[in-house]
């Protein structure tokens, strides 16, 4: 028999018999490794313990100590698990795909009658008694007839359609969990028992159409989450309360900052104390980029199709646009605008207009741009996902010798200001050239290099997404982490070589020639909408008293400190604070319960006390003291406490 040579983690290599499982390579290191052992990575390739290794590779064995394979397999393992459950309990079910996604799975399911809550949890106490079973997970690797034969006798025409839909060269591997089957790429664990019975939840049931195509039949979408052991599942049931408790929409009803309707779908109205909060936080961004050498500048929104066949976008993005119609004077046929989905060509138009020089560059041009993106009703989510919004967008046009050292300077703003905003971490990712994709080889050897040597110079740690850069160059993607530890993809950093040939971008080298500049795609907080949104499940619309949209209710305990009450908050507004007066006839505890759930960040309680020693009572929200000081005193503090993070 012919042997294969594996090398392990630690440099070492052994040779095996060609078609060695990784079961096999387990137990021959060691009993203990071979009974611990739940897959393998070969090559990079996440590999079941059962698939023969038929050539020489690398190998590392996976344990219940390797978090993303452990949690990859038991999250495959509860969706087939999941979906078993539910064809014992109602035979009749069709079953379609169950793929792994974060923090869990999900299993589409074609049944007459609506899931039920009550049927959840029925078919979590049929999935621990699988569990309980223990039995065996097997894996074969069938030709194409017998598997369609297979799925046509058993009259599962989703999983039939599947198979033809799979190229003609990629093996069909069958799973059998004990005697339940499914077609499945793998891998698995190596039988039932092995999944953690109390560290899964079914949460909930939603409708999807087949293969995401509305046309097709609407199927009952079950989704599932796992974790190793019931401490995460805890923990991450925990965090789900708290988010819902900071969910944006419920506190955009509460605090009167925003609503959605179903004649703007996707488009939002700011109301007073949301556009309070919109406008500070745009001016901030505007300060920050001014004194980052950004000149601002406007484009329309409204643009000829001919400007986006240009750039390339009405072949790739013209589904998602919104078309405009116009019945032009003698114009025979009507002319087609769109609405810009993003401000890239127009900043184009505004570089080229007059002729640029090596000495011109590198030119930061910055707008505030409004855009407009079809997403289907099904994606839309409050701020988080819109169909109207506005980013911070900018574009740098530079040199490629200059592409390190804006990308360095990039990452020096964005870091502050996300400090600033109250995001302390974040974690970025180079992703680096694609199969398909346009520019030389050199170029994009100069661009990775010059992306990554600025990440490391300015010390922050960063992974590699291999082949996942855009077709024009390799970009950097920002995730923030929030006050509950959840992930937001925001900022993003992408170098271009495609946009500035295809619109006719030029500079004047120092050789007197002309050159295409390296156009840089730069945002930092993404889209204001969806930002927003971030910071109020962020701070759980506590804000930070600079940005809150009304920072101090000055509040009467008697109607005879009515008069004191309008001269504080006269002064306070004339200072620049944003206060209020309530001189309801309420009492004391009823204003502070409403300003409390208002998230007003200061109470200021008047009574006579207040007024003869001209005075005032100080309530943090949250605290439960007050604290008395000096009516100069305290609008001083305020005054100080009011100023942007960047005027201090």
């Amino acid at each position: 028999m012919s042997q294969i040579s594996l090398t392990f983690p630690d440099g070492n290599r052994r040779e095996f018999p060609k078609g060695v499982t990784a079961a096999e390579v387990a137990a021959a290191i060691a009993p203990s490794l071979g009974k611990a052992a739940i897959s393998a990575s070969v090559d990079g390739k996440h590999y079941d313990l059962q698939w023969p290794i038929t050539d020489d590779a690398s190998i590392a064995i996976h344990t219940m100590k390797d978090d993303a394979q452990a949690l990859e397999l038991i999250r495959h393992d509860f969706a087939h698990v999941m979906a078993r459950a539910v064809q014992k309990l109602w035979p009749e079910v069709k079953v379609t795909i169950g793929p792994v996604v974060e923090n869990g799975w999900y299993y589409d399911f074609d049944r007459d009658e609506p899931f039920t809550p009550e049927d959840l949890g029925l078919i979590e106490k049929e999935m621990k008694a699988i569990i309980n079973e223990r039995d065996p997970v097997k894996t074969e690797v069938w030709d194409r007839s017998r598997a369609i034969a297979h799925y046509i006798k058993k009259n599962e025409p989703f999983k039939v359609e599947l198979i033809e839909a799979i190229p003609g060269d990629e093996p069909l591997r069958m799973y059998w969990h004990g005697h339940w089957q499914d077609l499945c790429r793998g891998p698995h664990l190596q039988h039932t028992g092995q999944l953690p019975a109390d560290a899964f939840k079914l949460m909930s049931v939603a409708g999807a159409y087949w293969r995401g195509d509305h046309r097709n039949k609407q199927l009952q979408r079950i989704y599932g989450v796992a974790f190793k052991n019931r401490d995460d599942l805890k923990a991450y049931v925990t965090m789900l309360e708290e988010a819902a408790k900071r969910d944006h929409r419920k506190l955009g009803r509460e605090m009167e900052l925003f609503h959605l309707q179903e004649e703007a779908p996707g488009m939002v109205f700011w109301h007073p104390n949301g556009w309070t909060i919109y406008r500070t936080l745009e001016d901030y961004m505007r300060r920050r980029q001014r004194s980052a050498g950004y000149k601002e500048i406007r484009t329309p929104q409204v643009v000829d199709r001919v400007l986006w066949e240009r750039s390339g976008h009405w072949e790739a993005y013209r589904e998602n646009m919104f078309l405009v119609e116009v019945d032009e004077e003698g114009a025979k046929e009507k002319r087609i605008n769109a609405l810009k989905p993003m401000n890239c060509p127009c900043h184009v138009q505004v570089y080229n207009h007059g002729l640029k020089s090596y000495r011109d560059l590198p030119l930061r041009l910055a707008e505030f741009g409004s855009c407009h993106r079809y997403e289907s009703s099904g994606s839309m989510h409050g701020l988080m996902r819109v169909r109207g919004f506005v980013q911070d967008d900018a574009h740098i046009f530079a040199t490629e010798d200059q592409l390190e050292a804006e990308c360095a300077g990039f990452l020096s703003l964005l870091a502050s200001v996300y400090k600033d905003l109250g995001f302390e971490k974040f974690d970025i990712k180079l992703s680096t050239r694609p199969e398909v994709r346009v520019g030389s080889d050199a170029i994009w050897d100069k661009a990775e290099t010059a992306l990554a040597q600025a990440i490391e110079k300015a010390g922050y740690p960063y992974t590699v997404n291999p082949g996942d850069g855009a077709f024009y160059g390799p970009k950097l993607d920002f995730k923030l982490t929030d006050a509950i530890g959840r992930e937001w993809q925001c900022g993003t950093f992408q170098a271009d070589f495609n946009l500035p040939v295809r619109l006719g971008a030029e500079y004047v080298g120092e050789d007197g020639a002309k050159h295409h500049p390296v156009m840089l795609h730069r945002a930092i907080l993404g889209s204001f909408e969806r930002f927003i949104g971030i910071l109020i499940e962020n701070y759980a619309g506590k804000f930070p008293f600079w940005l809150a949209p009304r920072q101090v209710v000055v509040a009467s305990i008697v109607s005879d400190a009515d008069d004191y009450v309008n001269e504080i908050t006269e002064r306070l507004r004339a200072a620049g604070i944003r206060a209020e007066a309530d001189t309801r006839n309420e009492k004391i505890n009823y204003k502070v319960r409403e300003h409390s759930l208002g998230k007003v960040p200061v109470l200021l309680a008047i009574g006579m006390k207040e007024v003869e020693e001209r005075t005032v009572s100080v309530r943090r929200l949250g605290d439960t003291q007050t604290a008395t000081l000096g009516l100069d005193l305290a609008i001083a503090g305020l005054v100080s406490e009011a100023a942007p993070p960047d005027q201090r």
